[in-house]
This record gives C-alpha cells, sequence and structure tokens, in this order.
C-alpha cells in the first residue's frame, strides 16, 4: 500500500500539490459537547464568569481553521475565503457547525474539523468551573466538495 505522505524511504512527507487543479473547496464538520443544566445555562444565558462562551468559541473556531496548517503537520496553509461556526443549543448539549471554503489545490476538511475541535474545546474551557466531566462528541465531517472527488456527504 502506497501512502501520499509517506516517500520511498518511508519518511513524512507533504503531498506536492503543484499541478492540481484548483477548484472551489468547501467542507462541512460538525460535533457537539454535552453538559449539565447549570452550564448549559451558563452558555444559554450568557451567564459564564469568563464571559459569552458562544461567542469566544465561534472566534476560536474561525482562529483555529485559520491555524490549521500549524496544527496538523501534513496540512498545507490555505487562503480560507469563508468560515462559519453556527451552534445550535439541544436539551443538554451544545451542536456546533463549521463551514470552510477557499478556492485552491486542496480541500478543507481538516479546516472544518479543526474549526469544531477548537470551538468544542473552548466551550469546555470557558465552562469547565462549574462541570468538569463534560463530553465533546460526535466530531466528524458531514459533506466536502471540490476537488477530483466532487461532492461527498456524510451518509
Amino acid at each position: 500500500m502506497c501512502f501520499s505522505h509517506i516517500d520511498a524511504d518511508g519518511n513524512a512527507v507533504m503531498v506536492d500539490v503543484t499541478e492540481k487543479a484548483a477548484t472551489h473547496r468547501r467542507a462541512v464538520a460538525a460535533g457537539s459537547i454535552r453538559m449539565n443544566e447549570e452550564a448549559f445555562a451558563a452558555v444559554r444565558d450568557k451567564t459564564a464568569r469568563k464571559g459569552d462562551v458562544l461567542g469566544v468559541a465561534q472566534v476560536a473556531g474561525i482562529q483555529a481553521a485559520k491555524h490549521c496548517w500549524e496544527l496538523i503537520p501534513m496540512c498545507h496553509p490555505l487562503s480560507l475565503t469563508g468560515i462559519d461556526i453556527a451552534f445550535t443549543l439541544r436539551d443538554d448539549r451544545v451542536e456546533i457547525q463549521a463551514a470552510v471554503t477557499c478556492t485552491g489545490v486542496t480541500g478543507v476538511e481538516m479546516e472544518s474539523l479543526t474549526a469544531v475541535s477548537a470551538a468544542a474545546l473552548t466551550i469546555y474551557d470557558m465552562c469547565k468551573a462549574v462541570q468538569k466531566d463534560m463530553r465533546i462528541t460526535n466530531i466528524r465531517l458531514l459533506e466536502k466538495s471540490g476537488g477530483k472527488s466532487g461532492y461527498i456527504a456524510e451518509e
């Protein structure tokens, strides 16, 4: 089996995307963080001691997507053209969705997944004084489009 991030000598390499065609690319990822009633109320009512939890988590997700290449070793630095972080409040959890777009030669799946992860971690950080056993769950890619493989969606 040939791995695209491994050279003939078994060394890690960044894939050369020089010859790939630039296309419009989009990826949507999601995840959630489960919490107790007290932590949920602090998020919902914007009463957490550290401030507006979802506002800060939104900025964290955007920053994480922009800096994904600095966190994940084989990611290419990309010129992102759009990042949308959305939150849905459910009974016992905050659902997070990140949509990332660019016109480029490689996809933005890792950027959307990193955005969701950082937003969830930020929520955890801002609420851990209220609850230390929150659960970050179900981080996954929902869909991607662009490039050679075209449109792919979670089933």
